[in-house]
């Protein structure tokens, strides 16, 4: 493939980079194969304690020499995530109960804290020095930006619109990363709301190119295959990040079930959704979305919604089942034919 300045600066073969899967879906075993086959491997790292920010890293880097990226959330929580009052906790418990009666789970008992915070977690990204650290939901302080810099750290930065991608270049990002409504997770808007901030990976990533020419841009969404990544390349992205073509692998977190819903009739219809975590997100419809779709406005913020919906994600994997599980896909799922790192990053940079 081309050699682009992607390429050059991250020190990698092409211009692939692997989306990073937060919540157990990335592991260092995916990451290090990437970097093997010449792409850049992402670990995301947003529910990671400082501690095991550090664990991975060394694990990573057990495994391969290669270059790779740690990914966070500027943004830990939403307004009245970081904390559930009795009353809070009373009404969504009445909410979630059925569903954990179904599986025979026990009330659960609020943990003193819902997250890992941002600035905790950045210092460990720091003292790890990754050859990048991505980053979603929000643009860093200066200073760490700055910091960055200093120790030889490319900054990656999500956007999903020109409005976003111009706060990225103001704040002096390194590379802007496009992601379109056809990607798969979250949807990592930070200047609108989600919903009102759906632009397709074509129209943004050409938009941002030819209008923010100092910094590259990395697009993101729908690209599962080497045609998409040449379509990125030629609206002017100097790299292109691939999510679902990279959680249908053996070596991701996903379950085997999981990545058989991505190869079935599943993957043909995603929708957007918030029952996930209280994060629109796109994944494959089951009885999780449909349980929970209806209370979508009395469900409470993120992450304490993660932390509801986790018990059922766990049971349901336990048992083999997929109606409950977090099935994250992007609409490029019907395409998707490898199931090993090997062979989806030899098919992609096949000359």
């Amino acid at each position: 493939m081309l050699r682009t300045e992607i390429t050059e600066r991250l020190g990698i073969q092409h211009p692939i980079v692997q989306g990073p899967f937060g919540g157990g879906i990335s592991t260092p075993q995916l990451v290090a194969e990437v970097g093997k086959a010449g792409g850049l491997g992402s670990f995301g790292a947003y529910t990671l304690s400082a501690h095991e920010i550090e664990d991975v890293t060394n694990k990573i880097r057990a495994l391969s020499n290669h270059p790779f990226a740690l990914n966070l959330w500027v943004s830990d929580h939403d307004r009245g995530g970081d904390r559930l009052t009795p009353e809070q906790f009373d009404a969504a418990w009445k909410i979630f109960k059925p569903l954990y009666d179904e599986f025979e789970l026990e009330k659960p008992v609020p943990p003193v804290k819902f997250f890992h915070g941002f600035e905790t977690q950045i210092e460990a990204v720091l003292e790890a020095r990754p050859a990048a650290f991505s980053f979603v939901f929000g643009v860093p302080k200066g200073a760490i930006l700055a910091e960055c810099s200093r120790r030889g750290i490319t900054t990656i930065g999500a956007v999903t619109t020109l409005a976003e991608a111009e706060a990225m270049d103001a704040a002096g990002v390194d590379v802007i990363l496009t992601t379109g409504f056809e990607a798969a997770g979250h949807r990592p808007s930070f200047l609108g709301s989600a919903e009102l901030s759906l632009m397709g990976t074509l129209t943004l990533t050409r938009l941002v190119a030819a209008k923010i020419k100092r910094r590259p841009v990395i697009a993101a969404g729908g690209i599962v295959d080497r045609p998409g990544i040449q379509a990125a390349l030629d609206l002017g992205a100097a790299g292109a990040q691939l999510g679902t073509a990279f959680l249908a692998c053996e070596e991701s977190g996903t379950t085997k079930e999981h990545r058989d819903a991505l190869f079935g009739e599943g993957g043909q219809r995603t929708v957007l959704t918030r029952t996930y975590s209280g994060r629109l997100a796109r994944g494959i419809p089951n009885r999780l979305i449909e349980a929970l779709t209806p209370y979508v406005d009395k469900l409470p913020p993120f992450p304490i919604e993660v932390w509801f919906t986790s018990p059922l994600r766990k049971a349901a994997a336990a048992q083999g089942r997929t109606d409950f599980l977090a099935l994250y896909a992007g609409q490029g799922a019907p395409l998707l034919k490898h199931r090993r790192v090997a062979d989806l990053m030899a098919d992609l940079t096949a000359n």
